[in-house]
């Protein structure tokens, strides 16, 4: 079977490398530069945990793909995947029904170890914070060099045999049945069509704009030495995030310092300019004077707007379209997506192919209902 992928972020390149892996003759569609700069997946780094305070069925799923992410680091030529654990802080005690009070619980029943922390003990082992009071720090968490990794993802496809198309996508072809994609460079004929396009999905099908809308979240690159600031004693954090949004990195070697928000964000269109509102600055700094008062006055170094496609209630979509034949689309990460990389390709192979996979109900095609997104989303 012949199947396009349109976009080549990290759920349409997995998809067509599992795809290609399973026969098919697949090309993958994307205007390129690859890894595209204004693609989810890109920038330095993603955060790769399994905290999803009640919900289980993430960290269930996020426990198959650490087995993936080691796989994936032992195959390449440097690991990739950093497991430096992640230093999860409250401002008040840790309590039932709080996204990190129930993070903590649940990997407990599920048989994890995280080790709870004191006031004491957060002010003593992770000196550069204040005022938090209660947490914990869980060993089985760490950062993946996402661009690196889409980069690295890439280059096996292209090894598998996938071919690459540098084109901007303009449509689907076809209505009832869908037979390709129309590019800026003409139209791609397939049998099957993978529409992996994040934030630009209710743009090209209208039908779900009711469901998914782009949103754009702050990014911010500072500069800081780097070994002051080691994963060690400063290993990727989540600040309260139920309540706040923040949560961040480790820096880099040459001491690139992420730090990011993530939580109502700002609507955006995906076809226009990507700015950061100024004021954006100063509620980084406002919070690092409360909490990291070391690095107030780290020079900025960079910002992005990463561009989330957030679903009504924050699952992502991967299916079958029901009324267009041929049609699947694999969307919807919704700010985070990126960790499940290493399952992603199966799922949206297993919904190209119609393979019964139970995992594949939770991102069926579904109409509004009940939120349930993330604590850290209504911050």
């Amino acid at each position: 079977m012949r199947v396009a992928v349109a976009g080549a972020g990290i759920f349409g390149t997995t998809a067509a490398l599992t795809l290609r892996r399973r026969g098919h003759d697949v090309v993958l569609i994307d205007p390129g530069p690859l890894p595209h700069p204004n693609a989810a997946s890109t920038d330095i780094s993603k955060l790769i945990r399994m905290e999803y305070g009640d919900d289980g069925f993430y960290t269930a799923l996020m426990e198959r793909c650490f087995e993936g992410w080691h796989a994936w680091n032992g195959g390449w030529p440097r690991p990739l995947y950093h497991e430096d654990g992640i230093l999860v802080m409250c401002r008040e005690a840790m309590e039932k029904g709080s996204f990190e009070g129930d993070s903590f619980a649940v990997l407990q029943q599920r048989g994890h170890a995280p080790e709870r922390l004191s006031e004491s003990v957060i002010a003593s082992r992770f000196s550069s914070w204040r005022g938090y009071s209660d947490g914990y720090f869980n060993g089985r968490a760490g950062w993946a060099e996402s661009g690196e990794v889409t980069a690295t993802l890439h280059a096996e496809a292209k090894n598998a045999g996938v071919a690459f198309e540098h084109a901007s996508i303009i449509g689907v072809l076809g209505e009832e049945k869908v037979d390709g994609i129309r590019t800026d460079r003409g139209d791609l004929v397939a049998d099957a069509v993978v529409l992996a396009v994040g934030a630009w999905t209710p743009h090209l099908l209208p039908e779900l704009s009711d469901r998914m809308t782009p949103i754009g979240q702050p990014v911010m690159h500072f500069r800081v030495d780097a070994e002051t600031y080691g994963a060690e004693v400063f290993p990727p954090w989540a600040a309260d995030i139920g309540n706040t949004g923040w949560y961040g990195f480790p820096p880099r070697a040459d001491g690139t310092l992420k730090v990011a928000n993530h939580g109502i964000g700002i609507p955006t269109d995906p076809t226009g300019p990507r700015l950061i509102p100024t004021e954006w600055e100063a509620k980084f700094r406002a919070f690092f004077e409360d909490h990291v008062p070391g690095i107030a006055e780290a020079p900025l170094i960079g910002t992005r707007l990463c561009l989330y496609c957030d679903t009504f209630d924050g699952d992502f979509f991967i299916c079958r379209h029901p009324e267009r034949k041929g049609l699947i689309v694999s969307t919807g990460g919704s700010g985070h997506g990126f960790k499940f990389a290493p399952v992603l390709g199966g799922l949206a192979a297993d919904a190209v192919e119609g393979v019964d996979n139970a995992t594949l109900d939770r991102f069926r095609w579904r109409a509004l209902g009940e939120r349930h997104t993330e604590d850290a989303r209504n911050a």
